[in-house]
Parts: C-alpha cells; sequence; structure tokens
C-alpha cells in the first residue's frame, strides 16, 4: 500500500536529509521511498497534516517488558528492594500467560506513546512455553521487537543449587528458538541473548553464553551495574576483550560503575552502551554513562528499563537523560575550575540521537531503522505540534525532546502498517478492556503469591 505522509515540521536525523518544513514522506509497502516538498506522488491513503511534526519512531533499547503489571510499586522502595521483591520472588512466580499478557499490554503501552521498536530483555524465563508465550505478545501487539532471552529466575531452593553466578543459558531452549521461531534476523520480531555477564556471573558461565550466542549468530547484551571490587569475575570485561569474546556484536547496559578506561576499551572493541537514567538516578550514586560515552566520540542508546520503579515513556527517559547528562557536565566543568560559555553543553538534538540512531545501532538494526530516509523502513510517529503544550513550535527538535510527551502522540506506523491513528491505537475497545482485566488479575495473583502488599504513598 502506498501512503503519502504530510507534516508542517519533518525531523529527519538523517543528515542527507536533513529537517524539513512543509514536507512529504511517500511510503510504499514498508518502506520510505522518497521524502521532500511536493513530491506529486499518488497515494492510496493520504495522513497526516500542515500540523504534525514527523519524527523517527523511537527506540526503546532495554525494558523488561514481561513487569507491565508491577507499574508504580516500586517507586519508593530502598536499596535492594528491586531484587528481594521481584527477582528473587514475584518473577519466580510468572508462568507462560503472565508473560504474555505483561509483554502484550506492555508492547502496546510502547506503540501508544510513540515507541516502534522495543528491545524486549525477558529474563525470567523458566520455560519454553514462557518465552513463546513472550514472543507471541511481542508478534501480536504489531511493535517491532529485539527479543533478548535470559536464562530465568528460579525459586531460592532451586537457585541454591544452581546459583546465578554459575548459570548458563539453557542450550536446548535458546537453539529451538532461533531454529524454529526466530531465525530470520529480517523478521519485525527478532532475537538476542540476554546474558548475566561479568557483574554478575563467572567468566566460565560468562565465556559458554557468549560462545553460545555467537554459534547461533545472536548479537548479546549484559548487564554492568556493580561497583569493581563487587563484581563476580573483576576485570571480567578486560578479559573478554582481550579474549575476543566481547565486540560489535555486544551491548552492555547500565555501566555507572566502569571507569573511563575500561569504558573506553569496551567502546573501542566495538561495545554498545544502553543508559537507563530514570532508574540509575534512583538508584546508583554514579551518574548515567551518556555524557562519558558521547565525550569518547560515540553515540549511546537509552531505554526505561523497569516500569515497577519509573515511568515507561520514552520521552520522560530522553528528557531526563538529557538532563543527567547535562548536569554531569556543568559539574565536570565546575570541577576543572571554568564553565563552558554560551550554548548548553550538551544539546536536544543528541538527546534525540540517543533515543532513535543510538537506539538502532545498539540493536543491530542501525541499516533498518533510526531515521527517516528513502530504503529505510517506515517507522514513523507524528506529533500534534497544536496540541497546547506545544503550541507554537518554533523549533521541532527542542519541542519533541523537551516538551512532548505520549499524549501528543497522534500516528505511528511501523513496517509502513498503522498502528494508531487520530491519537488511539488501532485495537478494539473491547479488547483493550479485556486486556486491562486480565493484566491486572495476573498482576494481584503474584502479588498475593508472594506475600505483598503495596503500601500507598
Amino acid at each position: 500500500m502506498r501512503r503519502l505522509i504530510r507534516c508542517g515540521w519533518l525531523v529527519s536525523m538523517d543528515p542527507a536529509v536533513g529537517d524539513l518544513r512543509d514536507a512529504e514522506i511517500l511510503v510504499d509497502g514498508d518502506r520510505i521511498v522518497a521524502i521532500g516538498h511536493d513530491l506529486g506522488a499518488t497515494a492510496e491513503e493520504v495522513l497526516g497534516g500542515p500540523r504534525m511534526i514527523a519524527m523517527p519512531g523511537l527506540v526503546n533499547a532495554h525494558l523488561h517488558t514481561w513487569q507491565a503489571g508491577l507499574r508504580g510499586i516500586a517507586c519508593e522502595w530502598g536499596h535492594g528492594g528491586y531484587f528481594r521483591h521481584i527477582h528473587a520472588d514475584m518473577a519466580t512466580r510468572y508462568g507462560p500467560e503472565d508473560n504474555y499478557i505483561g509483554n502484550l499490554v506492555g508492547a502496546l503501552a510502547q506503540l501508544d506513546a510513540g515507541v516502534t521498536t522495543l528491545l524486549d530483555y525477558c529474563h525470567n524465563i523458566t520455560s519454553q512455553a514462557q518465552a513463546e508465550r513472550s514472543i507471541d505478545a511481542l508478534e501480536e501487539s504489531g511493535i517491532r521487537a529485539v527479543f533478548a532471552l535470559g536464562a530465568g529466575k528460579l525459586p531460592p531452593e532451586r537457585e541454591a543449587a544452581e546459583p546465578f553466578e554459575r548459570r548458563i543459558n539453557p542450550r536446548e531452549r535458546v537453539a529451538a528458538i532461533r531454529r524454529d521461531r526466530l531465525h530470520s534476523d529480517d523478521a519485525r520480531v527478532t532475537m538476542m541473548l540476554g546474558v548475566a555477564g561479568p557483574h554478575w556471573a563467572s567468566l566460565d558461565a560468562t565465556r559458554a553464553n557468549l560462545l553460545l550466542a555467537r554459534e547461533l549468530g545472536l548479537r548479546s547484551s549484559s548487564h554492568a551495574t556493580k561497583r569493581p571490587e563487587e563484581a563476580v569475575a573483576v576485570d571480567g570485561y578486560r578479559t573478554l576483550i582481550t579474549e575476543g569474546l566481547v565486540g560489535a556484536d555486544h551491548n552492555i547496559v547500565h555501566g555507572n560503575y566502569l571507569d573511563d578506561a575500561e569504558l573506553r576499551a569496551l567502546l573501542d572493541a566495538g561495545v554498545s552502551t544502553t543508559a537507563t537514567c530514570q532508574t540509575e538516578l534512583r538508584g546508583y550514586a554514579e551518574e548515567p554513562i551518556v555524557r562519558r560515552v558521547c565525550e569518547m566520540g560515540f553515540v549511546p542508546s537509552i531505554g526505561v528499563d523497569v516500569e515497577p520503579r519509573v515511568s515507561g515513556e520514552m520521552f520522560r527517559e530522553m528528557q531526563c537523560a538529557l538532563l543527567a547528562a547535562q548536569h554531569g557536565q556543568r559539574r565536570a566543568d565546575a570541577a576543572a575550575g571554568g564553565a563552558r560559555p554560551g550554548i548548553a553543553p550538551i544539546g536536544s538534538r543528541q538527546a534525540l540521537a540517543w533515543a532513535t540512531i543510538g537506539g538502532a545501532e545498539a540493536i543491530g538494526l542501525g541499516s533498518r531503522i533510526g531515521s527517516l530516509a528513502p530504503g529505510k523502513r517506515a517507522d514513523i510517529v507524528l506529533l500534534r505540534e497544536d496540541d497546547l503544550n506545544l503550541w507554537p513550535v518554533h523549533d521541532p527538535v527542542l519541542a519533541i525532546v523537551e516538551y512532548a510527551h505520549a499524549g501528543n502522540v497522534d500516528t505511528v506506523l511501523v513496517d509502513g502498517v498503522l498502528r494508531k491513528r487520530d491519537g488511539r491505537l488501532l485495537v478494539p475497545e473491547a479488547r483493550l478492556t479485556a486486556l486491562r482485566e486480565r493484566l491486572q488479575a495476573s498482576a494481584r495473583r503474584i502479588m498475593e503469591e508472594a506475600g505483598f502488599t503495596h503500601q500507598p504513598a
């Protein structure tokens, strides 16, 4: 199907296309075929209008989507609460249908908020059926997704016998999903391997997981969250770099406690980085790595991480990441005895790149998504510029990064398929009502089984 999209502002994030005023985008099937002024193209459908801002779909580069039913319960937990209540308890009580409903509602919420691509780091998987139902949900939602299959959260009695620091992703399960379900790297839903990494696992276990990923042609991602002295394998990332086991096919998440030398070594090896600033500012003593990654000449990516603790909106994550980076730069300048005059040290266009181009590159999809250009997949978002919180728009990049929120999202296309139009997801209301009820029932059962009662603030 050919669609012609009209907009008052176009922010392409592609240097060859640039930002355009009163532009048009021609979509044929799943691809963008032309961008410009007055294209004179014929199309079966015309979308948008002169008061729309067209932008690339946002890329949420790290989300534990299965946790959608637990939104808001962990915002005020103290240190260790998330791992104690969710990882060690609630996560172990999820079955296949709990994962399905969490992933489906979570992915639909991302689409509703302008996210067209999601890395779903699904690390509570303990069975083939649970993995399959998680994938079912991503496919059904219509979002573009990378399913990062993790090794699972085990009940305490099993954890004692199979400690996390020695756990290897089950080869049979990983291979079966790769072979039978997610064998194509060109599909809308693709696969990565979620591995514990040396902060959380022994080098032998990490080596086995990374070799499994490479054997099956999968990218991998690990959490780098611990202070050096607390890591299971001290200097583990440096060892893996020397052995050639992490490179452009690996992604690290967080990294707040990595020193400059280790971070530089990872970046030089081709490893991508993902910061989750809302979460990290609540739980880590060191600043998010976005500023340092930029100073080293690389583009980071950003993601939401854990909805039990923070908002799932990528607009909010983008704003938070920018503020964290700017504040970190101000502190660094002050410590050096000076300040940079004039403009802000890190700008809004950079933050938008973290949420689009950076995310696409981090998950291996940079050639397909992350910017609007002929030949790229038609993952496009339209914002209403005449919404009162945006109007008048003098600079579309500042409007997107500094002022926009999910409520401004009018239209969403993924692979050229309409997923949201006129401000509403294209899912029947009766279906959404049923999904809401099912998610709530799942979350209630899980919390009751865990003996957890949320105390209102």
